[in-house]
């Protein structure tokens, strides 16, 4: 804290403001915050399990022997360095086997099976207006920069001649000459600008209802005539495929149009480069510096790169994370942690409840759906009940490329068997250590993985308002998600249907409105705000999460369950308000906040930190905060939804 700054006029300083002063960003890192600190909290624990587990022994289970072997492939420098670019050379090879565009359409299979989105992107999920079972999506995709505003806008015009440079560089480990370089990188952003111009915005992105568009397979053969979809599919292993869901219509018809208007060659080029880029975080030193060069330093700003070690264990938890998950649950996830969760979760759903239940702008048809859905809401806390078994992918100690290859086919093909069947509504899609957690509106349900119940979100030695006004707000920001402007689409089974009377959808908008003003007004860099429309949800989120959260702490005090007494001079009420605020400590570097304020849904943390509390009345009681303060928002442009 700062408390020589008064509270009134800049709370988040208040809070944090000798933390920001006394932590700069470390070299290997792009950002430094709270959520930092408990990842880094977390990976020591990783780092513990990934030693024990490399160490070969008899005595290592199925899990343990993956996650060592996995682990021993990542820092063998000496093998990776042998092998150079050699591991991805088979791939480029039947690239330039390709001999036109139908069949350069097919490839795209190879790409899409290692969940890599060249092209376009494809998965399976629950049908957004069947929740019951499973669906394919094609999305729009195929871009290897963060956004189509870095290949569209003028802003980020230094970034497409790094990038072009980048890529020159990057032929060049493949043998080709300066001058077959220079052309074949021109070649490659002139592909991806032209995916570019057929992509939707980002906030265009999020919004369900214009983004479902059911296709049989005969209507996608009449609506994009020049890529083979039943050869796709069935390559893919679903020719029995029947609908499909396009996300982005207009994207798939520039698609289609660049199959006819482009020469083969292009794609083969674009092609070698994805395959190329995929790879190169798994390839020699030299790749890995060029690649850290431009991806890591030049876009986002990181000086150096992480330890071996670190990004050893996120390319673990991302392929095989419920092998390392059930590890760490094991060693670091203990009963009674789980317990005092359910504990918070209840309190939280107990406050929500009510709310819906007597809000007054809401007409009581609305009402009666938003409490059934309410009614039909599950929350899943640590992990899941029954593992993942990843006993069908081959590990080899020596092959980092191909396990990384393998189990992403492994889980791609997983996914892509269920389409058309039940819903398993026991998958969680976060691993157990995880900082991190999620909502899915078309399950109606919350998660919150083992990793994020941790200091300083979930303290077992802290007291109430200090965990309420951290993990409490997290659970109150995930159940309100389901009531944001777009989980207010779901129903209570989880499919997409208007469940709302006109006016009440009319006055959740006008409401929705105000704190997509508020926010938009952020300045978080020189003429460059944050984006209202696309962290609209989440900005809602945050402001439920902090109102309820606080109402369930106040329950507490005024049944006895939590003493109402001060602490180091501090009310409980104050040290929510606190807590909640130093959750969102952040420093980050000027490269990341650019790209995260271009693509991210989430605003950066000093606006999450005080963004909810200037709509706040009870926050304005506890600091005496008065009106006209930088603080409190008049009630003109107060914000009250849930």
């Amino acid at each position: 804290m700062m408390p020589g700054v008064d509270p009134a006029r800049d709370f988040y300083r208040f809070a944090t403001g000798n933390w920001l002063r006394h932590n700069p960003i470390p070299a290997d890192k792009t950002r430094w915050a709270g959520f930092d600190e408990l990842l880094e909290r977390n990976f020591r624990l990783l780092h513990s399990i990934l030693d024990e587990a490399s160490a070969p022994s008899a005595r290592r289970s199925g899990s343990e022997q993956r996650v060592g072997d996995f682990y021993r492939s990542s820092l063998d420098w000496k093998e990776r360095d042998r092998k150079g670019v050699s591991p991805v050379l088979p791939d480029i090879e039947r690239i330039r086997r390709i001999d036109s565009s139908r069949g350069a359409a097919r490839f795209l299979v190879h790409f899409h099976e290692v969940g890599d989105a060249t092209g376009f992107a494809v998965r399976s999920a629950p049908d957004w207006k069947d929740s019951s079972r499973y669906i394919l999506y094609l999305n729009q995709g195929g871009l290897s920069l963060p956004d189509r505003e870095y290949y569209l806008s003028d802003r980020f015009s230094k970034i497409r001649k790094g990038y072009q440079r980048h890529l020159q560089r990057m032929f060049r480990f493949l043998n080709e000459t300066e001058t077959d370089a220079r052309r074949d990188a021109r070649t490659v952003l002139d592909l991806e600008t032209a995916l570019a111009r057929s992509s939707r915005k980002r906030e265009d992105l999020r919004d369900p209802l214009t983004n479902y568009h059911l296709f049989s397979p005969a209507s996608l053969a009449r609506s994009y005539p020049h890529f083979p979809w039943k050869e796709y599919f069935s390559d893919l292993g679903n020719p029995g495929l029947g609908k499909a869901v396009i996300g982005q219509p207009e994207f798939f018809s520039g698609f289609d149009q660049l199959l006819v208007d482009l020469e083969v060659d292009a794609w083969k080029t674009y092609f070698s480069w994805r395959a190329f880029h995929g790879a190169a975080p798994y390839l020699d030193h030299a790749v890995f510096r060029e690649n850290f060069d431009f991806f890591q330093r030049k876009l986002i700003g990181q000086k150096k790169p992480k330890p071996d070690w670190r990004d050893a264990a996120q390319t673990i938890d991302r392929l095989i994370g419920e092998d390392l998950g059930e590890i760490y649950v094991r060693k670091h996830f203990p009963p009674e942690a789980r317990l005092r969760m359910q504990e918070l979760v209840r309190d939280l759903q107990d406050v929500f409840r009510d709310r819906l239940a007597g809000i007054p702008w809401m007409s009581e048809p609305t009402r009666r759906e938003a409490l059934k859905k309410f009614r039909r809401f599950t929350p899943k806390i640590g992990y899941p009940d029954k593992f993942r078994d990843y006993s069908g992918v081959q590990i080899d100690a020596q092959d980092l490329l191909g396990n990384v290859v393998r189990s992403a086919q492994q889980e791609f093909r997983r996914r892509l068997r269920r389409v058309g069947k039940t819903v398993d509504r026991t998958e969680w899609l976060m691993t157990p250590p995880t900082v991190n957690a999620y909502f899915s509106p078309s399950l109606n349900e919350i998660v919150f993985p083992a990793g994020i119940l941790q200091p300083p979100f979930f303290d077992m030695e802290m007291d109430d308002a200090v965990n309420y006004g951290a993990i409490g707000v997290v659970i109150g920001h995930e159940m309100t998600h389901g009531y944001d402007d777009q989980g207010r689409k779901f129903d209570a089974e989880g499919n997409l249907r208007d469940w709302w009377v006109k006016g009440d959808a009319q006055e959740f908008e006008r409401r929705s409105r105000r704190i997509e003003r508020q926010y938009s007004s952020y300045e978080p860099l020189p003429k460059l705000h944050v984006n209202g429309k696309l962290t609209k949800g989440e900005n809602i989120a945050d402001l439920g999460g902090v109102s309820i959260a606080f109402e369930a702490l106040e329950r507490r005090i005024r049944t006895g369950r939590t003493p109402g007494t001060k602490i180091e001079g501090y009310t409980p009420q104050q040290r929510f308000f606190l807590a909640y605020a130093q959750t969102w400590r952040e420093k980050m570097r000027p490269e990341l906040l650019r790209q995260l304020l271009t693509t991210d849904p989430h605003s950066p943390g000093p606006c999450r930190g005080v963004g909810p509390l200037v709509n706040f009345p009870p926050f304005w009681k506890a600091f005496d905060i008065a009106p006209g303060t930088p603080m409190r928002l008049p009630e003109s442009r107060r914000t009250r939804i849930w």
